[in-house]
């Protein structure tokens, strides 16, 4: 199947980056949020990033241009129905997405395939509550979609080999690199990454060293780009410790107990960059 137009769901940080990187790619792209003012922010936001890269010389402001006007915005996902597939890329939250991605195979054709950006939920477990399933499968982005290289591809266990075919494909065309993972809790990277954070949330709690000592220490003794404390910051305290809670519930293992600061911090409102207060401060 040939992908030449694309649905993203959700207008945060995850899908306006999906958007962005399929306009990118010249296909037609429609975004969608539950409010104007959600995809106003969308936008603005992938806009900005776009010329970013053409201030840094990475891109011709003519294909800057090009990609913006492959782009449309609508509340209504009625302006589904002509997409090739449709990316899910709402909140970390499983009722959420089974609500929106029942909404959008009410809307899309038989043949059009349906994604979701999920970091931990089963893959077998959403395609399950559709009508097609073998339609159905994982695309898991990392933030900052338009920086971040890869792509894990999940087939459930209903998804058939040509969706995952021209899943892959679709990932390499949008210009990133795809690795096929079996559904399984929180896949290859997040399986290894969150309890490693939640292990750096149990060091602070306990005042083995600060959290600037933390992650200067991972940075320099592990050779970590960005350490574990500041790295929860960028993707949301709540979503690590949603994701530590479907661990724990799926594995029943005891090593995936979210650490109570963790916990507190997010019952705060601490989230991250996103409130402009986690960890650390972002005033």
């Amino acid at each position: 199947m040939k992908i030449e137009s694309v649905g993203v769901v959700g207008a945060g940080a995850m899908g306006n980056g999906i958007a962005q990187i399929a306009a990118l790619a010249g296909l037609k792209t429609v975004l969608i949020d539950v409010t104007d003012a959600a995809l106003t922010k969308g936008v603005a936001t992938l806009s900005a990033s776009l010329s970013r890269l053409v201030e840094k010389g990475q891109l011709a402001a003519s294909a800057r241009d090009a990609a913006l006007a492959c782009i449309e915005t609508a509340t209504n996902y009625q302006r589904l129905a002509a997409a090739d597939i449709v990316i899910e890329a709402a909140s970390e939250n499983t009722d959420l997405k089974v609500r929106i991605l029942r909404q959008i195979e009410s809307e899309v054709r038989p043949d059009t395939i349906i994604a979701t950006n999920t970091s931990s939920i089963s893959i077998t477990a959403l395609g399950a509550t559709l009508r097609r399933p073998e339609r159905f499968m994982g695309m898991h982005f990392f933030n900052p979609v338009a920086l971040m290289p890869l792509v894990e591809v999940i087939p459930g266990l209903q998804t058939s080999p040509e969706t995952a075919k021209t899943v892959r494909e679709l990932t390499q065309h949008f210009g990133k690199v795809p690795i096929a993972v079996k559904d399984s809790p929180g896949f290859v990277v997040n399986r290894i990454l969150i309890p490693m954070i939640n292990e750096a949330f149990f060091v602070l709690a306990e005042d083995v060293a600060t959290a600037t000592e933390i992650d200067a220490g991972m940075r320099l003794g592990a050779n970590q780009p960005l350490g574990p404390l500041a790295l929860a910051d960028l993707i949301g305290l709540d979503v690590c410790l949603s994701v530590m809670d479907v661990f724990l519930d799926d594995f029943g293992d005891s090593k995936y107990r979210a650490c109570p600061l963790l916990r507190e911090m997010v019952a705060a409102g601490k989230l991250g960059r996103k409130t402009g207060r986690g960890v650390y401060g972002y005033d």
